[in-house]
């Protein structure tokens, strides 16, 4: 099967007095058309800005340096504003953690969808109207509340309204930032349920990017493990949480509580990312890393493959199996 985004060593840099921060440095990783990729690290590991480079919203002081983002094979790295504002909302569209960002205020929320149908798709405003009707109830919101504004919505419900307008023109891959992070935990699930819905009917790929490796592992079908600016782990959903090759992948699930056990003592990750202006010359994981040897310290680890479509980059693995 065709893939439906590609990323070739990709990397976007925000250009400071101090220096380059070099927030995606060297990712590749890719994803098959239907599919949701979890694209999980802590904060500051470059994963929001990954998602924004994808439909060229990096914004100012940042800059795609280089590298390939093939999007149905057209590499849309290069691509002009007037050829992104055709792609953005009808082909890839993004939801935001915060949708209060992607609505006005002055707007009412049916404006916002007739709008946005209406940018892309020559249609009488009526028609719009009817399609936004159907957008709201599909994500369950009652269609008659589409006079309303946005500040007269729960943080759920205008999160919803944010989905909606992100699925309005049916497009083959949706962005997710964060976008139940702001959310409590039963409202969290309702979201989740609601996007695997929506992702089945309208058939679009996803990237889900969170922190929360948990309430990942409930959607993803591929893991993507971002550490300061680089991916150091992609793999299969099931075979990254049975079986995680990276220290970091180790740590990071180590780390989640099972709420099963009264006992359970409370592990954590040691130490803190590395200055992204000034990365160290090997490996970026190597001063939190159990396992670190000098030559972890010196030169920065390949990402090689370990099997079909798993992949790490780690020194302790040589293509097949563990050195250790």
């Amino acid at each position: 099967m065709k893939n439906l985004l590609t990323i070739q060593d990709l990397r976007v840099y925000y250009y400071l007095r101090e220096g380059a921060v070099r927030a995606v440095d060297g990712v590749s990783f890719f994803m098959k058309r239907g599919e949701t990729v979890g694209l999980v690290g802590e904060s500051g590991s470059g994963k929001s800005t990954l998602g924004l480079s994808i439909l060229k919203l990096v914004s100012s002081p940042g800059k795609i340096v280089s590298g390939k983002i093939l999007f149905n094979g057209n590499d849309i790295a290069g691509w002009n504003e007037k050829k992104m504002r055709l792609l953005r909302g009808s082909r890839i569209s993004m939801v935001f953690q915060d949708p209060m960002t992607s609505l006005n205020p002055l707007m009412r929320i049916e404006e916002h969808l007739v709008e946005t149908i209406r940018t892309h798709q020559k249609i009488p405003k009526a028609e719009a109207k009817k399609k936004a009707s159907l957008l709201l109830n599909e994500v369950g919101i009652p269609p008659e509340r589409g006079g309303d504004y946005p500040h007269q919505f729960s943080g759920g419900m205008r999160q919803r309204i944010g989905i909606a307008l992100a699925i309005a023109l049916n497009p083959d891959l949706l962005i997710a930032d964060e976008f139940t992070s702001s959310l409590d935990v039963i409202v969290q699930f309702q979201i989740l349920n609601l996007m695997k819905k929506l992702k089945a009917s309208h058939q679009m790929g996803l990237i889900f990017i969170s922190h929360d490796i948990s309430l990942v592992s409930e959607i993803a079908d591929r893991i993507a493990l971002m550490y300061a600016g680089q991916i150091v782990e992609f793999a299969p959903a099931d075979i990254f949480f049975s079986e995680p090759l990276h220290p970091y992948s180790e740590g990071l699930l180590n780390s989640v509580p099972n709420i099963e056990l009264s006992d359970q003592k409370l592990n954590y990750i040691p130490g803190m990312p590395p200055d992204l202006v000034r990365p160290p010359d090997g490996c970026r994981f190597y001063p939190r890393c159990p396992y670190g040897e000098d030559i972890c310290r010196r030169k920065e680890p390949p990402l090689v493959q370990i099997e079909k479509e798993h992949m790490v980059k780690c020194f302790r693995y040589d293509g097949k199996k563990s050195r250790t």
